[in-house]
């Protein structure tokens, strides 16, 4: 359905909708971060609504005026936008809806005011009702939505049960968007986690590093099946290891971070967050590494098995991947991402970082470690992912992960031929597991395939899965304390099967032990 708005009827939504983000700023007791974390949601609304409120204008004049007169001036306008979309498109309306409270929400991930806060946010969810146009994202971490999706907000609560500080997802399916969250955005707080805040997706990196040498591929630049010693003759890679096999886990490489033998033998590599190298790691997590540095210590170690003759999940796969396109490209990372992807996607939650800091919002992340005899929890939000790099150093929201997934599975980042390539499964030797090229392709209980790659940043965990033509997804991004001993990983294992079963199988699946 086309919609047409006057210049006055765009005044208005920007009025409501950066007046609301002037309100919550005011209340919180935090009001520069509180308008620059609500600033950055309003910013990644799409449709009509974004380009609206995308577009510079004169017309907003908020400065200078008192709580009260504020809200005597953007209330009475979020319900008039809300009636004026409605009418014409009810779907803007839900998604004019969904991007203020997801605002509000932002506000009020770091509050002094709770109870101020609060209050504000129930006032300004009630002037959008007042419109008469319901949406699909609530205050409280998609309550409302919880209400339309029950099993689906169930099913996250108790996750949060099981260990979880917190948990926010996305689901997009033949019933449309819905969003949820629940437990709380940092240990003893109230807020609940931002339904598209900032989180580190950890291994999803790799999917987005080999859609980068795909597109190489496309463009003639790199050759799937080259060994990858042409484009990094440096290091003295076996000449039978190709590109296929760095993207494919199957080129044998020692994995910089430690690897696990069948009789169980363990070979230390860098210092971990976990295993007995969990306090160096703690005491060095601002540390920064060369991806070189990572790649070199590699290969000073025994390779795992021939080239080709194997299937192991290495790190310095994706490592040497990352320097095979700054080499071919003469640019960094990060700016073939920018060209290649985030930016034809739009995709401005996203991140490569080069240091410890994370944009705002987003759920805190935790570490639980020993020192001198003392168990200490820390607050590792903040740390540098060097360590990692390329193997899992993005950052992401669920709504540009879902953006993602669906547009590369949907045909729209890699040709064809090369997205089939991306999936074909190889077998890894994990039940009903098989890895393509950055991609795990998984059966699920239910007798379907999905196509995902999850991923784990100490602390931080993100979920990316969706049907093989990109029509239906789930993203999750969870907020938990970890440590060295990995004690969330079963309960990870168990919300990854659950939300898996209640998307993709209509059905809840039964925990594991």
């Amino acid at each position: 359905m086309s919609i047409t708005l006057s210049d006055q009827d765009k005044s208005t939504l920007r009025t409501a909708a950066y007046g609301a983000v002037s309100l919550m700023a005011a209340a919180t007791g935090s009001p520069h971060k509180a308008a620059t974390n609500a600033t950055i949601a309003l910013t990644s609304a799409t449709g009509l609504v974004g380009h609206v409120l995308a577009a510079k204008a004169k017309d907003i004049d908020l400065e200078g005026k008192t709580v009260a007169a504020l809200a005597d001036r953007v209330l009475p306008a979020l319900t008039a936008a809300m009636k004026l979309l409605g009418k014409q498109a009810p779907a803007e309306a839900d998604n004019f809806r969904s991007t203020i409270l997801l605002a509000v929400e932002s506000a009020q991930v770091h509050l002094d005011k709770p109870s101020t806060t609060a209050e504000m946010a129930r006032k300004i969810t009630a002037a959008l009702d007042a419109g008469g146009v319901a949406g699909v994202a609530a205050v409280d971490g998609a309550a409302a939505a919880g209400r339309g999706r029950p099993e689906l907000q169930k099913a996250i609560e108790e996750i949060v049960d099981s260990g979880f500080v917190g948990v926010s997802v996305r689901v997009h399916d033949e019933r449309g968007e819905w969003v949820g969250s629940a437990g709380t955005a940092e240990l003893g707080g109230s807020a609940k986690p931002p339904t598209n805040g900032h989180v580190r997706i950890g291994s999803n990196t790799k999917t987005f590093i080999a859609t980068l040498v795909l597109q190489l591929v496309a463009e003639g630049k790199v050759g799937l099946d080259t060994p990858a010693a042409d484009y990094l003759p440096e290091f003295g890679l076996d000449e039978r290891i190709t590109v296929r096999m760095l993207l494919q886990h199957t080129s044998g490489v020692f994995n910089f971070s430690g690897e696990v033998y069948d009789d169980g033998t363990v070979a230390q590599g860098i210092a971990i967050p976990y295993g007995t190298t969990g306090k160096e790691w703690m005491d060095n997590r601002f540390t920064t590494y060369r991806p070189q540095e990572l790649v070199e210590l590699a290969l000073s170690k025994p390779a795992r098995f021939e080239p080709g003759m194997g299937w192991s999940y290495s790190n310095t796969n994706y490592v040497l991947a990352r320097l095979l396109i700054e080499k071919v490209t003469g640019r960094s990372v990060a700016e073939e991402m920018r060209r290649l992807i985030l930016g034809p996607l739009a995709l401005s939650g996203t991140v490569v970082p080069d240091g410890p800091e994370i944009p705002g919002p987003y759920a805190h992340a935790y570490y639980r470690y020993e020192d001198a005899g003392e168990q200490k929890t820390a607050d590792i939000t903040r740390q540098n992912p060097s360590w990692i790099s390329s193997g899992g150093d993005m950052i992401s929201t669920t709504q540009d992960l879902h953006t993602f997934i669906s547009a590369l599975l949907g045909g729209k980042l890699l040709p064809s031929p090369l997205l089939a390539e991306m999936c074909t499964p190889h077998p890894t030797g994990i039940p009903d597991m098989d890895y393509g090229l950055g991609v795990f392709v998984v059966n699920t209980d239910g007798g379907g395939t999905v196509i995902c790659h999850n991923g784990a940043a100490v602390g931080h965990a993100a979920l990316m899965y969706s049907t093989p033509d990109g029509s239906k997804t789930l993203i999750a991004a969870l907020n938990c304390v970890d440590d060295a001993e990995l004690s969330i990983a079963a309960a990870f294992q168990n919300a990854r099967q659950r939300l898996v079963n209640e998307v993709f199988c209509g059905a809840p699946a039964r925990p594991k032990d």
